[in-house]
């Protein structure tokens, strides 16, 4: 039985057999996001059936290792994973299940290849992240949302969740995600998110976004640099991120704060108006 739980413009998020999921025609996927109490032979058969009838073309899964055979089964494939994903003791396993072979093939290959030579061996960068004078990094508030969801409309095109939004900016920051800002004379000029799991103590880095004008200055750096700080006082043990593949600034910026490559997800999200492929970077956060 399938109960919806939260409703979003294209997509949506619901319980399915204990899990929870997001589908629908903007990712034209099925996102198992956690599994919670739920068992891989549960949740399998009334997914893929939810698959076929929407025709729907992957289905992107993160789970504890533990469950990794039983999808490995089903034909899905371990794309990426991250160490120490669940409360620091257990790993988790991103998984994909192709149902169109077209969409297995990714037509940035050669780009992909490209920012993964710029980051790989690259040396964490030991130099602290100041702001400059003049600028002003706090947690917004519910009183800076409206600002948020015109900068988050300007910058994405398009994104997988509905982040221009006030409504679900509201929803979310009095739930489980911590946004975090930057201020230039008084005007919010970038933005970012920790969307925390506390219970797993594991938290994502993401929604990372710089008005036009304002970008070279280093602002994704310094608010992935204030979010770890908060996150590891709030308890969060494991960072990690899912990055445009195609996207040097964000991939070099969590090489050089000394994130780990964890893999690369194919076509797997709809951001800037594309269904593009994404890079998992991960980071056990220091004490």
């Amino acid at each position: 039985m399938t109960t919806e739980i939260e409703q979003q413009p294209m997509d949506k998020i619901v319980n399915l057999e204990g899990a929870t999921i997001q589908h629908g025609p903007f990712n034209r996927r099925v996102y198992l996001m956690k599994l919670g109490r739920a068992k891989p032979q549960q949740v399998l058969p009334p997914l893929l059936e939810l698959c076929r009838k929407k025709k729907y073309s992957k289905v992107f899964a993160k789970v504890p290792v533990r469950h990794e055979a039983a999808f490995h089964q089903l034909g899905f494939e371990t794309e990426a994973r991250v160490p120490g994903f669940f409360k620091n003791r257990e790993d988790a396993a991103f998984l994909g299940l192709y149902l169109d072979p077209k969409r297995r093939v990714s037509k940035h290959a050669l780009d992909i290849q490209k920012v993964r030579g710029l980051t790989r061996n690259m040396v964490k960068t030991t130099a602290p992240a100041v702001p400059s004078p003049g600028l002003q990094m706090r947690r917004c508030q519910p009183e800076d949302i409206p600002a948020m969801a015109k900068i988050y409309g300007r910058v994405f095109e398009s994104y997988p969740f509905p982040i221009s939004d006030p409504e679900f900016l509201a929803e979310t920051m009095a739930s489980h995600v911590v946004y975090f800002g930057i201020w230039k004379k008084d005007r919010l000029v970038a933005l970012a998110s920790a969307e925390t799991d506390r219970e797993e103590h594991n938290a994502e880095m993401t929604d990372f976004a710089t008005l036009p004008e304002h970008r070279g200055g280093g602002y994704a750096r310094l608010l992935l640099n204030r979010m770890e700080k908060v996150m590891r006082q709030e308890g969060i043990t494991t960072a990690y991120t899912i990055a445009r593949a195609i996207s040097p600034g964000m991939n070099i910026t969590f090489a050089k704060q000394g994130y780990q490559f964890g893999g690369c997800l194919i076509n797997n999200t709809n951001i800037c108006g594309d269904i593009e492929s994404m890079n998992v970077w991960y980071r056990q956060l220091p004490a």
